[in-house]
């Protein structure tokens, strides 16, 4: 299938000039009349705004305001606004920040700063008060900007005992004791010293708890701080939690928090007692989550009837997920139930995911694909493209300011309908922004099908020449630069990895020196070239160091090389799918499926057709491939019997 032609970037042969003008502002050596040709340029305000955010310190109000009346409503002005209400509260120019002041405002921060000035400047009525405790209500804690009106609203009677326990519930369901602590600080003495040992205990677990008053706020906190022991020493937990449960009462949720957290941080690591600790849970504490860890800790065991009877305690919709589906499918094919196993090896085909390719290869059918593929009027390109704040979007991700190009690109969306938002990621595409089909699309349940969109296709002449001098798939290579960059060459990890493949520059120069290549330092690995012939030379060396798996390699190019010898020795021998799900880190699970996944639709972006998943994950480059093909609406799968219901709630997860 032909993939349409991206719209040509508009082309701006002043951005070198705006660029020259854009470090003069941050240097403080901006001359406006030097660059008068841009002052109808239409990123002149992010230049202003460089030069006036330098010195904002000592910037006059009236210049501060005439710049956000120029520029109101538009992204720079509204970005100029939170650094000026900042700016004015650190000198306590309280008229400033009530002048610029608007209630679109988010940070937590400026809305208390806002509070400041009310305050100061006599405004501290009803309505005060009311925002203020709005701010107040929340388990975590607040930036220290917030100190000095919640001291107001406390000397003002604005903090009543009731809100203060309020918010020591809030925080102890946060886990988060030091917070228990500063609101328990204007409560009477004798309740003040009741608050303070219940946040004692969230930090370590304590007798005299069995003195607390036997309320439904004491069982609460009991259980709170028991879990939190839970994920630290599930051991340990495990042994207290039956004392407490019965010296205060705990019902079944309550108990059922503690135990979950015990269960899910033994089968984390897989530990011994995994199995009694997740069967110790109550049904009504299960949720998606340890349902997952259920059937992952009976996989590890090669335990395979229990981990087909986890799955089918799932609920009906985590069961119709394909992933699921597969596993159910396998397992029962290990079983001799090949009926089964084949309806349902049927339905997770129609995914176009990792696990429905799989299910696709164990029946030999095509791989399930319905590509949208619009073409779109070049009028109407034209016309996005066109677009103010697009305009200036492109210019400032070519001038590579990102977080100004993001706020010009939302502000831009936010006017957008679903079609004018597609042609956006169009231009963005048409301009380098790959990433934009990543986070702006997926509104409409259609747009996962604009694969032209959210799998791009750069740098192919290198990809293909770099692959076949390393004997790797290049669709492998193109997966690689999606997953961690998403084509964006001066991608930077808070670890340091650099570039399309997000290259260290320690293996950089490393790989560099063994294959004979001048190394040009690390800025050099923001060289689309340079990233790609070391990355794909990287891939080559952990492929010949790990016995040419790749799912194995693509688990330690992740996680590097300590897991990834952990889970080799855990699982000697295991089928790769059963690995791969198997893996205890969550990220590097996700990213091992991904990017396999997206291997097989790059080899279709590529070639037009795919080698086979099953070889995929066992390094074959020359095995039989595959076509795809649209399912119908009558190849839909049914959804599988509800199991018994169970309370779902959210949890975070390793």
């Amino acid at each position: 299938m032909s993939i349409p032609p991206l719209p040509r970037p508009l082309a701006d042969p002043r951005l070198d000039r705006v660029r020259t003008a854009l470090q003069a502002a941050e240097t403080g050596t901006f001359d406006a009349a030097q660059f008068s040709d841009l002052a109808q340029h239409p990123l002149y305000g992010w230049i202003e705004y460089a030069s006036l955010r330098r010195d904002i310190d000592n910037l006059s109000p009236n210049v501060a305001q005439g710049f956000l009346s120029r520029n109101q409503g538009k992204p720079v002005g509204e970005t100029f606004r939170e650094a000026w209400i900042s700016a004015a509260a650190r000198r306590q120019d309280w008229s400033s920040v009530l002048a610029a002041w608007s209630p679109s405002i988010k940070s937590t921060a400026l809305r208390c700063n806002e509070l400041d000035a009310r305050q100061a400047l006599g405004r501290a009525d009803a309505q005060w008060t009311r925002d203020a405790q709005a701010i107040w209500r929340t388990g975590k804690s607040l930036p220290d900007a917030c100190d000095s009106p919640m001291a107001t609203l406390a000397v003002q009677g604005g903090l009543t005992p009731e809100l203060r326990w309020e918010r020591i519930e809030l925080a102890a369901a946060e886990w988060q004791p030091g917070v228990m602590r500063a609101a328990a600080r204007g409560l009477p003495a004798d309740q003040a010293a009741l608050a303070n040992d219940y946040a004692a205990f969230l930090e370590t677990p304590h007798e005299r708890a069995f003195n607390w008053p036997k309320t439904p706020r004491s069982r609460e906190i009991a259980s709170q701080g028991l879990a939190k022991y839970g994920k630290s020493s599930p051991a340990g937990a495990e042994a207290i939690l039956p004392r407490y449960a019965d010296a205060l009462g705990l019902d079944e949720a309550q108990r059922g928090r503690v135990l979950y957290q015990i269960a899910l941080w033994t089968v984390a690591s897989y530990e011994s007692e995994s199995a009694r600790r997740l069967n110790a849970v109550p049904a009504s504490a299960y949720d998606e989550r340890l349902h997952e860890w259920r059937v992952r800790e009976a996989l590890s065991r090669s335990d395979w009837p229990a981990a087909l009877a986890a799955i089918r305690k799932m609920g009906a919709k985590q069961r119709a997920d394909s992933r699921w589906m597969y596993f159910e499918a396998r397992l029962n094919e290990i079983a001799g139930n090949k009926s089964e196993a084949e309806r349902l090896f049927r339905d997770a085909s129609t995914k176009p995911d990792f696990h429905g390719f799989l299910a696709a290869d164990r029946l030999e059918l095509l791989y399930a694909l319905c590509p949208w593929l619009p073409q779109t009027p070049a009028a109407e390109q034209q016309a996005i493209a066109r677009d103010p704040a697009m305009v200036r979007a492109m210019g400032l991700f070519q001038l590579d300011r990102i977080g100004w190009a993001v706020r010009e690109w939302d502000d831009a969306l936010s006017r957008f309908n679903d079609e004018q938002r597609r042609i956006a990621v169009e231009v963005a595409q048409g301009n380098g922004w790959f990433d934009r089909a990543v986070f702006s699309l997926g509104k409409n349940p259609d747009e996962s099908r604009l694969y032209g969109l959210r799998f791009p296709l750069h740098h192919e002449a290198t990809i293909r020449r770099e692959a076949q001098k390393n004997n790797l798939d290049p669709a492998w290579v193109a997966a690689e630069i999606r997953a961690e960059s998403i084509f964006y060459p001066r991608a930077r990890s808070s670890a340091n990895a650099m570039g399309l493949m997000q290259v260290l520059p320690g293996t950089g120069s490393g790989v560099a020196s063994r294959i004979g290549m001048p190394w040009g330092g690390a800025e050099s690995l923001y060289d689309p070239d340079t990233n790609i012939i070391l990355g794909t030379a990287y891939l080559r060396q952990l492929m010949d160091k790990y016995g040419g798996q790749p799912y194995q390699v693509i688990a330690g190019y992740n996680a590097g090389p300590a897991p990834l010898a952990r889970w080799q020795s855990q699982r000697p021998g295991m089928e790769p799918p059963f690995w791969i799900e198997t893996i205890s880190y969550k990220e590097t699970r996700e990213y091992v499926a991904r990017v396999l996944a997206f291997s097989v639709l790059y080899d279709w972006r590529l070639n037009g057709d795919a080698l086979r998943l099953s070889d995929r994950l066992r390094g074959r480059t020359d095995g039989p491939r595959t076509r795809f093909t649209c399912p119908t609406p009558a190849t839909v799968p049914t959804p599988p019997a509800a199991a018994p219901a169970t309370q779902s709630r959210s949890r975070s997860q390793r």
